[in-house]
């Protein structure tokens, strides 16, 4: 079969497509899937660009949704023929957070899904939402699990919400998208007017051009009438956290997702104390999780926003394109 893998220390030019063995038939409990998509994130980015230290070999990836080919012993879950999509977190199947690193995250601590056939455990996987492609079903993994847990399972999100996301990268628009599903207001922000544009078109009933609006946060809370926001999907970490707390309501909930402007820097204590508000990092979800949010999208139309899609072999010019920071939503590999 093919895979690919990185070789040390990281490096786009440092992904090789090679032959590998296939990995023959499933034990008691574990299904085996032919892969035909994958989705890229910036997790996986830090970890072929070699910021995310791995194994020599590593199979990247997080993201993978497939076909049942095989089931093993005692397997009930799943039948051959099924469309399933992986988990982030296998280990991980309910309940509160229980897992604060990646060692047992596919392409990062254990081998990924940019390859054709895995065996693993029923609890690996779940079934697709209904009518979905694999490449709609892989970009709920991560970007779509990371949006939904922050506003519906930690923020309780309900209609007449108000919901400010920031940027067009795939957990943004997902949180766009969850918001309007679910009845909530959403303000969005973004550098380029062309993007404004097509935020709009999903829904977004206010945008900000955060180039032209440098104090957005104030401004966000002009277009609420002095209240602030309800949630907040920050994604860009230190550098957008201040304008965030600004943003918030008095009592409201920042889901603190990413860290794209850096790991470390002030955050405006005080501000957030008198804020009362709650600021909470979190990373994925559970298993249950995901399944609760394919049985919501199964109760709509909603489907996810693919910008590109790029073949398996050409995994490096995928992340070149992500690394330009030109798309608006996700972007997939299928093969």
């Amino acid at each position: 079969m093919k895979a690919v893998t990185l070789k040390q220390p990281g490096g786009l030019d440092n992904l090789q497509l090679q032959d590998t063995p296939a990995p023959g038939e499933p034990g008691p409990g574990e299904i085996r899937v032919r892969i035909h998509a994958s989705s890229l994130n910036f997790h996986d980015y830090a970890v072929v660009a070699g910021m995310i230290p791995t194994e020599e070999g590593r199979i990247p990836m997080s993201d993978g949704a497939g076909v049942v080919e095989a089931v093993g012993e005692g397997v009930e879950e799943f039948a051959v023929g099924d469309a399933v999509v992986s988990t982030f977190f296998p280990h991980w199947l309910e309940g509160p957070a229980r897992v604060g690193n990646f060692a047992t995250t596919p392409g990062d601590g254990v081998d990924g899904y940019a390859r054709e056939q895995v065996i693993h455990p029923v609890e690996w996987f779940t079934h697709q939402p209904k009518g979905y492609s694999h490449a709609e079903s892989a970009t709920l993994t991560t970007a779509g699990l990371t949006a939904w847990r922050a506003l519906v399972v930690d923020g309780g999100l309900k209609a007449g919400d108000s919901v400010l996301v920031l940027g067009t990268g795939g957990v943004s628009i997902f949180a766009l998208q969850f918001a309007r599903m679910m009845g909530a207001r959403v303000i969005a922000t973004s550098s380029s007017d062309a993007k404004i544009e097509r935020l709009k078109e999903l829904g977004a009933e206010h945008t900000l051009n955060y180039k032209n609006e440098p104090e957005w946060g104030k401004k966000v809370k002009e277009l609420t009438n002095g209240r602030g926001v309800d949630h907040v999907i920050e994604v860009g970490g230190p550098g957008t956290l201040p304008q965030s707390i600004d943003a918030v309501r008095i009592g409201g909930h920042i889901a603190l997702i990413g860290i794209l402007t850096g790991r470390e820097g002030e955050i405006p204590t005080a501000k957030l104390m008198a804020k009362q508000a709650r600021l909470q990092g979190l990373i994925v979800g559970s298993r249950r999780n995901q399944q609760e949010m394919i049985r919501a999208i199964d109760a709509t139309d909603m489907h996810p926003v693919i910008d590109r899609r790029f073949s398996l072999e050409d995994i490096a010019d995928a992340f070149r394109y992500e690394e330009a920071g030109r798309h608006f939503g996700k972007i997939c590999l299928e093969f």
